[in-house]
């Protein structure tokens, strides 16, 4: 069986969700010492026993909950909340009003934090904002008046669960991104080995059929003829690569930018695109394409129209030649232009033919193949010799020209 490569699904956030568990009930412990070592000194210390068997029961209780994103569901974030509140509410009611007014740790004490910072891992900085918002009034009303270190403590909380909320944030958005990457990548494996087996088994079967097809004539060469020209455009489209998809998303606010584009469109000029690409669909079993092993880069409209025009001279050939003509068509890629010949094995053009044609108003030549070429700022040069064919010379350079218009792709088609 073949080995196939799955993307399995990642967890970026999850170890703060094991140290957000650590870590409430190690300060659930700290609250309770703390208290054990000064409950002589509370005004009503049996509240405080209360309250702390609450936070004791809630705090083992609720581990499940804070296990992950799921299953911290947004009631059981308010019920935390609401718990710690009230713990900072009740502190001046069990402890002493002097210790209060000194600064002395609220009942929950660092407890709070692990409160808010679960809304952090759970929904990002905002509802860090909020959360510790909350704790920030509740800490004021306790106290009755803004004190430096209750300030400072206030702010502490605020800007630690916002600062925690908004990595968390990052980290989403940077797993989706490894996690697209690692799709793209996998996709790619598997079509290269889907074409290692087609090009062992199909391609191979599909020439071997037009190879005996010709041999043994009649209809079997049909079949042979139809055969070649599958395996040619099997081979082109298994040797394509992988196309990637057609989709653009940006999350600039979650902390990532992800492009990922089919090909350049008309708002993106200036990103060239593969004139083989273009080409690759015109050949076939009697249409022979010859190109460079590196891409032919071009501007996106200047290769649609260069590739336009090849459409019109091998249209041009099987209007005029045959069907069954065979044409070949050349790529060059030179550093200033790009040059495609296209050539066929027809009876040529009749001198003055072509004059002759545009004067009777037919006007393949002239619109479809050298008015694309010139608009693009190049030439396409026609020769012919009778009983020998006709080569058409493409020109293209491949700094854009400026007089180029490319809203003028749709051009008729017309005989020579």
């Amino acid at each position: 069986m073949a080995r196939r490569e799955r993307v399995m699904r990642m967890s970026v956030e999850q170890p703060l969700w094991r140290a957000l568990a650590g870590y409430r009930v190690l300060t659930m412990l700290y609250a309770i010492g703390f208290f054990t070592t000064a409950w002589s000194g509370f005004a009503r210390p049996w509240l405080a026993v209360a309250y702390y068997a609450v936070l004791f029961v809630w705090t083992l209780a609720t581990l499940p909950k804070v296990s992950g994103a799921v299953s911290c569901t947004k009631g059981f974030l308010a019920a935390d909340l609401t718990v710690a509140l009230t713990g900072i509410l009740l502190t001046p009611f069990a402890d002493a009003h002097e210790r209060v007014m000194d600064g002395g740790p609220t009942l929950p004490s660092i407890w709070t934090a692990g409160s808010v910072l679960a809304f952090a891992v759970k929904g990002g900085w905002r509802w860090a904002a909020v959360a510790s918002t909350l704790v920030a009034v509740a800490n004021l009303v306790e106290r009755g008046t803004p004190a430096r270190d209750t300030v400072h403590n206030v702010i502490l909380v605020w800007v630690a669960s916002i600062a925690i909320g908004y990595v968390v944030e990052v980290a989403r958005a940077s797993e989706r991104t490894l996690a697209r990457a690692l799709e793209i990548e996998a996709a790619t494996r598997e079509r290269e080995r889907l074409a290692r087996d087609i090009h062992d088994s199909v391609l191979q079967v599909l020439a071997m059929v037009q190879r005996r097809g010709a041999v043994i004539g009649g209809e079997a060469a049909e079949l042979g003829r139809m055969a070649g020209e599958q395996e040619v455009a099997l081979r082109t489209l298994v040797s394509g690569g992988l196309v990637p998809v057609s989709r653009v998303s940006e999350d600039t606010a979650e902390g990532a930018v992800v492009r990922a584009v089919e090909e350049p469109e008309d708002d993106a000029p200036d990103v060239p695109v593969d004139l083989r690409a273009l080409l690759a669909p015109y050949a076939g079993a009697r249409v022979n394409l010859a190109e460079p092993g590196a891409p032919v880069p071009l501007a996106p409209a200047a290769a649609r129209e260069l590739a336009a025009a090849v459409g019109a001279a091998l249209d041009n050939v099987r209007r005029h030649v045959g069907e069954d003509a065979r044409a070949w068509i050349l790529v060059e890629d030179e550093p200033d232009e790009v040059i495609v010949t296209v050539r066929d094995e027809g009876p040529g053009i009749p001198e003055g033919r072509l004059a002759e044609a545009e004067g009777e108003g037919r006007l393949g030549v002239a619109l479809s193949i050298r008015g694309r070429l010139r608009d693009l700022g190049g030439t396409a040069e026609l020769i012919s010799v009778p009983g020998q064919g006709t080569e058409v010379e493409l020109r293209a350079p491949k700094a854009p020209s400026t007089s180029m218009d490319t809203g003028s792709t749709a051009r008729g088609k017309a005989d020579r």
